[in-house]
């Protein structure tokens, strides 16, 4: 069944210009476009082969010395193929515009393809989803999330809002936050788990484990509600590695319920993990102006939570 036609929305600005203040005459291009466009040197080199940087409606060279009243532009928008075959796909749209897309993935979904079989991800989705609104662009996540993992993941609709966008995310400036069905009771109501995260050399590569010489990981968590056998915990990321939040918490001995990797409590109560990206909170691409994002508890975890409530005390 395909799916509807997405609300049509303005197309992405395809040039941004600034005009040169007296205050900045004598500087060149390329510092014009770092300093006062937000441009960064990655994108200037791509703008540079493609010849998408204008002085005065000009090519420029970068080291040119701009004067007051000068126009520098620089293309942050260009026709080009998705990278996927666009497939019809149903998306939960949380919110979109001219630069972005926020998606609420359901579980069993992958974010991308990791291999060429893979012919039926959100990214193939958001490549149709695109081609029905007659936008001509590549698929960018901004980030990623699990396969398993439901919840928001953030696309950008052009080169310039992913790289803006991935600014914020290295500077911990993009929020990410998280709810998690975990094993056992948490003592306390908050805290901070502060443990570098490294590859499992003995195990299995593709898996990850707390140890020393790994990449520095922080996690917070809050207490929601306290289950009898399990916790629902809100958790928010300072960084970014893979399978944070599950390492941390099986790590911490309360390991996410249904997790087949790192616990495998609970998983006759739960076909997955019990864990959902809930809230995402960023600065607009474009206009600077804070946006957050919010998924409530999809329908599984719903459901888990309320027969754990249900349970007879011990």
């Amino acid at each position: 069944m395909k799916a509807p036609k997405p609300e049509r929305h303005p197309p992405p600005r395809r040039w941004l210009e600034h005009t040169v203040g007296s205050e900045e005459a004598g500087q060149t291009v390329e510092e014009i476009l770092i300093a006062s466009l937000g441009i960064s040197g990655r994108m200037i080199q791509k703008l540079t082969r493609s010849k998408g940087i204008l002085r005065n409606r000009k090519a420029s060279f970068l080291g040119a010395k701009v004067r007051a009243g000068d126009v520098v532009a620089a293309r942050i928008a260009s026709e080009e193929d998705a990278g996927l075959k666009p497939v019809p796909m149903e998306l939960d749209i949380v919110h979109e515009d001219a630069d972005v897309v926020m998606i609420n993935k359901p579980p069993f979904v992958l974010v991308h393809p990791t291999t060429p079989e893979h012919r039926n991800t959100l990214a193939h989705g958001i490549a149709f989803h695109f081609q029905q609104q007659g936008l001509r662009t590549k698929v960018r996540p901004v980030h990623r999330i699990d396969r398993d993992t439901s919840g928001l993941v953030l696309f950008a609709k052009t080169a310039f809002a992913h790289q803006r966008l991935d600014r914020q995310l290295r500077e911990r400036t993009l929020e990410r936050e998280y709810l998690a069905l975990v094993h056992g009771v948490l003592p306390d109501d908050a805290g901070s788990i502060d443990l570098p995260i490294g590859r499992d050399k003995q195990q299995h590569s593709q898996l990850r484990v707390v140890r020393a010489g790994g990449e520095p990981a922080t996690t917070r968590y809050r207490v929601v509600e306290r289950l009898g056998r399990a916790t629902l915990v809100q958790l928010a990321l300072e960084t970014g590695r893979t399978h944070q939040v599950r390492v941390h918490m099986a790590h911490l001995g309360h390991p996410v319920l249904g997790d087949r990797q790192y616990g495998r409590q609970g998983l006759s109560l739960i076909k997955r993990q019990a864990l959902h990206a809930s809230r995402l909170a960023f600065l607009h691409p474009s206009s600077g102006e804070p946006v957050t994002c919010e998924a409530p508890l999809p329908e599984d975890m719903a459901q888990l939570r309320e027969r754990l409530r249900q349970e007879p005390s011990a």
